[in-house]
């Protein structure tokens, strides 16, 4: 039986530093949901996005840590859908294609 302890994703990061996160505004605090609004960019009425996942070499806003030793969501209970919805076999340890080319990114070795 894994525990969170096993989950790769809560120490990882490497798909916090390598993809773009955009979301519905909706999420954000000041909009009745969870997301802090000044980790966030509002883009118009339907879309909002994480800071610094729009770079040139994405990092988001809310990571902390270094990625691949010790890394993590600095709002892990707040975070954005797609951020939920993402590597959602990290907890079986096994990753999947987006996963795979986050952390091959960073020098990782994709998950089993």
């Amino acid at each position: 039986m894994s525990t969170p302890a096993d989950n790769p994703c809560l120490t990882c990061g490497a798909c916090c530093a390598s993809f773009r996160v955009d979301f519905s505004p909706e999420e954000l605090q000041s909009r009745g949901g969870c997301v802090p609004d000044g980790l966030a960019v509002e883009l118009g009425d339907t879309l909002a996005r994480m800071r610094g996942t729009d770079h040139a070499r994405p990092r988001c806003a809310a990571l902390v840590g270094t990625v691949g030793e010790k890394a993590g969501c600095g709002i892990y209970e707040w975070r954005p859908g797609p951020c939920r919805e993402f590597g959602m076999l990290a907890p079986l340890g096994r990753g999947d294609e987006a996963c795979a080319r986050a952390r091959l990114r960073h020098g990782l070795t994709p998950l089993g």
